[in-house]
């Protein structure tokens, strides 16, 4: 036949749409021509697939060559088309046939991979997110790609993947003479414990160390002030330590997240940490470009996000981090459409008390200006500071040797597993992820709570959202104490890691 008609997907953020690969061979004078809004990188795939195919050992054919990427007005981009547009060439040209002599049946059939010169399929980034695309769309579709990419997309339940090493390959399993390989899954990325920092090496700082634990336990986000070398991103560094390993669906979750930017072999074990230098873009931070990709907002899903010297972001950055702070997602809007990407991150963020660093300091002297300071913290909104929910100050500690060696990181997970699992058990979610209607079901406070709450609400001016934190804060330290409900103590425990309504410390 002179047309073949196969399925591939074009990637807009995490949704992968079905694209269908029309190739058409004719007469005339020798050419090879791309439509359907290709982009640069599927342009120059008239150059690969010519010489994949003679390669291959097959014949290119002479005549005029149209290969359209249906529908029209969906970007294409990326090599991930070369296979599909390959085998339609060999399809449209007569030269793949299965034993009767007849076309092969590839309704159901959807390819992704880029060829390289010698004719060998090369892993496609974001195999995880066409493969869940696939998987959902049709039950009975066999997804082909490069034996690295097929491995990850082999992991989402119920989908059948085959390994393709070769374009030749691919041609020999549609003439039904040697059949591709099923893929197999790709097993869980190692982490030795050698390369995770442990809890044992902070020294000092008692209560950062115990807001580091909270913070843990109930997936709250945590702001560190302090002076230079005291310790802010040490402690943050050892968060992910304390985290549960991946569920498979998270892991799942992230992996499609992280093969947007790069195929990846396993799927991840520990939760991501990210730390973008100050100097992030917007874009950076929370995604963007004219095909979004992921911002680090993103691939913290499911992890930490470390925002080291706050107040240097550029203030548009940090005001973008509201909404997803709220809601676990971030809505990319572009001309062509908008796109939604997972954006459950936890938040641990460090600053200098002033632009020096040393006010309060015990031994250095702040000759920071009143006027200095103020526009330095004034840097960070109140709508931003409203969702953190614990502020710890640190000062420096000039004996620190001294103190005596803390809890290892494996002491420390054990209480933050146990008090997680409660969570669980009880809600569903974590605390910090607790709705109103969740905190008047399981916060559990008793009337003496409750008017300590209020008389702190009255004497700090706390809004309506930071009273449900410390309510969230609250709940979790019972969970870590192992009380049924919240007690004036876990209350007023809470109370000391929220500032008043005009930025100041509540705690002693």
């Amino acid at each position: 036949m002179s047309l073949a008609v196969l399925s591939s997907r074009a990637l807009f953020g995490l949704q992968a749409w079905p694209v269908q690969v029309e190739v058409h061979v004719g007469g005339g004078l020798p050419s090879f021509s791309l439509t359907g809004l290709p982009g640069a990188g599927v342009r120059e795939s008239r150059d690969r697939v010519r010489s994949a195919v003679l390669s291959s050992g097959f014949d290119f054919p002479a005549g005029r060559i149209t290969a359209n990427l249906a529908p029209a007005d969906l970007p294409k981009d990326s090599g991930r088309f070369d296979l599909p547009i390959a085998l339609g060439v060999l399809l449209a040209s007569g030269q793949i046939v299965d034993g009767a002599g007849e076309a092969p049946d590839v309704r159901h059939v959807v390819l992704a991979g880029e060829l390289s010169l010698t004719g060998t399929v090369v892993a496609a980034r974001s195999a995880l997110a066409i493969g869940l695309a696939v998987s959902q769309d049709d039950p009975d579709a066999v997804l082909i790609m490069a034996p690295q990419a097929a491995s990850v997309a082999a992991l989402v339940p119920g989908l059948r993947v085959l390994a393709a090493p070769s374009l030749h390959a691919v041609a020999e399993h549609f003439q039904g003479r040697a059949p591709l390989a099923a893929a197999q899954p790709a097993g869980w990325a190692s982490a030795q414990p050698t390369e995770i920092p442990c809890m044992a090496d902070v020294r000092g700082q008692s209560t950062a160390r115990s807001a580091l634990e909270l913070a843990a336990a109930g997936g709250h986000s945590l702001l560190f002030c302090g002076p230079p070398g005291v310790g802010k991103s040490m402690l943050a560094q050892r968060l992910p330590g304390l985290l549960p390993d991946l569920s498979p669906r998270h892991a799942l979750e992230v992996a499609a997240v992280h093969g947007l930017a790069r195929p990846l072999e396993h799927l991840p074990r520990v939760p991501p940490f990210r730390s973008p230098h100050h100097g992030a873009s917007m874009p950076a931070l929370v995604g963007g470009g004219a095909h979004p990709r992921p911002g680090e907002i993103t691939l913290a899903h499911r992890g930490v996000l470390f925002l080291d010297e706050l107040p240097e972001f550029e203030r548009r950055a940090l005001e973008a981090l509201r909404e997803p702070l709220e809601t676990g997602h971030v809505t990319i809007a572009r001309a062509a459409g908008s796109c939604q990407f997972p954006a459950r991150f936890q938040l641990v963020a460090a600053m200098n008390p002033c632009p020096c660093g040393y006010l309060g300091h015990a031994r250095q002297s702040c000759r920071c200006t009143p006027e200095r300071i103020l526009q330095y913290r004034s840097r960070l909104s109140g709508p931003l500071l409203d969702r953190i929910d614990l502020h710890v100050t640190l000062v420096a500690e000039p004996r620190w040797f001294e103190s005596p060696v803390g809890e290892s990181t494996a002491v420390v997970r054990s209480r933050v597993l146990r008090a997680r699992a409660v969570q669980q058990d009880r809600q569903g979610c974590l605390n910090a992820q607790l709705d109103a209607a969740g905190l008047e079901v399981h916060a559990g406070a008793d009337d003496k709570s409750r008017a300590l709450l209020a008389g702190g609400v009255d004497r700090w001016g706390w809004s309506a959202r930071a009273t449900q934190r410390i309510l969230r804060v609250s709940r979790t330290l019972a969970d870590l104490g192992d009380a049924r409900s919240i007690l004036p103590e876990h209350v007023a425990a809470a109370m000391r890691f929220r500032p008043d309504a005009a930025g100041r410390s509540t705690g002693p």
